[in-house]
């Protein structure tokens, strides 16, 4: 589960509020789909930004006709609907929330071997993050990493464990440049996560340090 939860806080409080990139904001989503742990104090949150809105003075669209109309006519994701276990747990490999960036199958995306044991489909970048999936052999460990900036992992498939603790499906695990580590993905079953990150990742080990000129 979650260890930073300062920072998950904050994660959410951004979620409820709309603030966060579109990557970060679709993972979190696709948290809650994944895991009931948050759906709660969300849900308050979003209560108490709608009971703030009621207290405010409405002003007039300069352009209601228009505004309703490309509203109405987008296709883009509501990615604050948080849906119920029962809706979404088993169905499918990818959550909902996260189909506009993954699309709903892992099997026909372009992986590529990264390590060996380690295989990843990248993204690019949106709203300044980079997203990307990573597919962990069971009992394969990663390279020592910092990152300059952060990064957000959600556990899809299995699991991991790093120095802050043991992470399965649905978790959210939250990296800064404070953080050094070396996630080891869980023996018996292949980890796949999502991983949103802002800023370059650094290689710290000495494996990792040799393996460096061929990540980019």
């Amino acid at each position: 589960m979650e260890k930073n939860v300062t920072g998950m806080d904050e994660l959410l409080a951004g979620y409820a509020a709309g603030t966060l990139s579109f990557p970060a904001q679709a993972l979190v989503g696709a948290h809650l789909e994944l895991s009931d742990q948050n759906r709660g104090y969300v849900s308050s949150l979003e209560a108490m930004a709608g009971a703030g809105l009621d207290e405010v003075e409405p002003v007039a669209l300069s352009d209601r006709d228009a505004t309703l109309s490309a509203i109405f006519n987008s296709n883009a994701p509501i990615l604050n609907e948080i849906v119920t276990a029962n809706e979404t747990a088993g169905q499918g490999e990818v959550p909902e929330s996260l189909h506009s960036i993954v699309g709903s199958s892992l099997a026909e995306l372009p992986w590529k071997t990264l390590l060996p044991g380690v295989k990843e489909c990248k993204f690019g970048e949106i709203d300044g993050c980079s997203s990307s999936l990573l597919w962990v052999r069971a009992g394969r460990a990663m390279p020592s990493h910092t990152h300059h900036g952060t990064e957000l992992t959600l556990v899809l498939k299995g699991g991991f464990r790093d120095e802050d603790g043991h992470f399965v499906v649905g978790d959210v695990a939250y990296a800064d440049g404070e953080v050094d580590h070396k996630p080891i993905a869980d023996d018996g079953e292949d980890c796949i996560c999502f991983a949103v990150t802002a800023g370059r990742l650094q290689l710290t080990g000495p494996v990792g340090r040799w393996f460096a000129p061929f990540i980019r």
